[in-house]
């Protein structure tokens, strides 16, 4: 099976190259470390080497305090960031600058993974959620380097096309060393696929501190607006905006502003000119503050997604108004933001039922809903207030999955810290 998945992806490699064009159009960074993406690698390789991948933005942030863990357990390594996107390379500077190195993980065709563990010889590997590669992981095992599955996720609609096509991926499940899983539910659908031990460890996002960097940009920028009533669309999908702009007429709450923060910075644009085009007083977060007249301000920024929280009363977070799935609300609990999440969180389902069902967070079924719903709780501060405290109490009482990851991993890698 997996050499007739071989076959294929050599098969569509053009249309991986016009992927890579396509995306490049907005994004030329797409187009720098090429090689790196076919298992040619220049940089010098450190002696000792830990390998962590976290395919883009959320994962590297995810990543943060268990790369800390790592460097303080086994501080004579260094650390080797991998991905697959230039907005999350780009958070890998921002977020661990020259603490670790980076480069992209090449597609998984049989001699470009078995390049990179040539080239890298890690002493073990860490992946970040639910990153499954047959021909890598293969790989890792006739190389001997054992991989870990950590913070791992897997929704039962990703479970169900895993098992269609169980004999390309329950042996690279099975391949894994060990999997630490965000919850019971996880677990059991990826020990289903093959994959031991798997073991609950929890949430790392729970373990992320919003930067004091940020929580001070946005507290700053909530004295220069003054007294509006701030509501936040944080990590919109393509569509959403439309129905979340419909909302925001609807609200009668005239004098309240709304911060409108796509997930993907290649969309900052399009979302730009459609506010032009529903003829919304708005300004880009990159052209300035908004004033007393703004209606809409556009967060086209990286890495200041805290900030925003901070600044808003009220969040609702995207991706959940349209099947998609759902966002993370975890780092608006960390801020003590109270939070809106739409019908689709099935990516996110455990830590969204466990907010609403701890007063953090409410759900809205559509966007008549929502509407609602944001006018009835930025006229009522009171409610606002529990909602806030209760999102610092659900985000404190889910810590502690670094520590317990950690544990598992010096476990499963045959390697004691110091």
């Amino acid at each position: 099976m997996r050499l007739i998945y071989s076959l294929v992806l050599y098969l569509i490699t053009p249309l991986i190259w016009l992927r890579l064009l396509w995306r490049a159009r907005k994004q030329p960074e797409y187009l720098r470390h090429l090689g790196e993406r076919y298992g040619f690698y220049r940089q010098p390789v450190p002696k000792k080497l830990i390998w962590v991948h976290a395919v883009s933005v959320g994962e590297t942030r995810a990543a943060q305090p268990l790369i800390d863990g790592l460097l303080v357990k086994w501080p004579d390594h260094r650390i080797l960031l991998t991905g697959m996107t230039p907005t999350g390379r780009e958070t890998g500077t921002q977020v661990y600058g020259d603490r670790v190195m980076q480069a992209y993980l090449p597609y998984d065709y049989p001699a470009a993974v078995d390049r990179f563990f040539c080239h890298f010889s890690p002493a073990f590997g860490v992946l970040m959620e639910t990153e499954i590669w047959p021909n890598l992981l293969q790989a890792a095992k006739n190389h001997k380097v054992p991989v870990m599955l950590a913070n791992a996720r897997l929704s039962v609609r990703s479970a169900r096309g895993y098992g269609k096509l169980g004999g390309l991926f329950c042996p690279a499940f099975a391949a894994l060393s060990g999997v630490a899983a965000q919850t019971a539910s996880d677990a059991t659908r990826i020990a289903a696929l093959g994959a031991s031990p798997v073991e609950v460890c929890g949430n790392l996002k729970f373990d992320v501190t919003p930067s004091s960097e940020n929580i001070s940009l946005g507290q700053r920028w909530r004295a220069a607006i003054g007294d509006r009533s701030i509501w936040l669309a944080a990590s919109t999908r393509d569509g959403e905006e439309l129905l979340i702009l419909d909302a925001w007429r609807q609200m009668g709450v005239p004098k309240a502003l709304l911060v409108l923060v796509p997930r993907h910075p290649q969309r900052f644009d399009a979302v730009a000119e459609l506010l032009k085009q529903q003829g919304l007083n708005s300004i880009r977060r990159s052209a300035g503050m908004p004033s007393s007249e703004t209606q809409v301000w556009l967060g086209d920024s990286m890495g200041e997604m805290a900030a925003y929280y901070t600044l808003a009363d009220l969040a609702f977070i995207g991706g959940s108004l349209l099947p998609l799935g759902g966002q993370n609300l975890i780092e608006a609990a960390a801020c003590a933001c109270p939070v809106l999440v739409g019908p689709h969180t099935f990516n996110f389902l455990l830590a969204t039922d466990d907010a609403i069902a701890s007063g953090a967070a409410l759900r809205v079924e559509s966007p008549q809903a929502l509407a609602l719903a944001v006018a009835s709780l930025l006229g009522n501060k009171a409610e606002l207030a529990a909602m806030r405290a209760a999102a610092t109490a659900f985000a404190q009482a889910h810590q502690g999955a670094t520590q317990r990851m950690l544990r598992l991993i010096e476990r499963w890698s045959g390697r004691a810290g110091c």
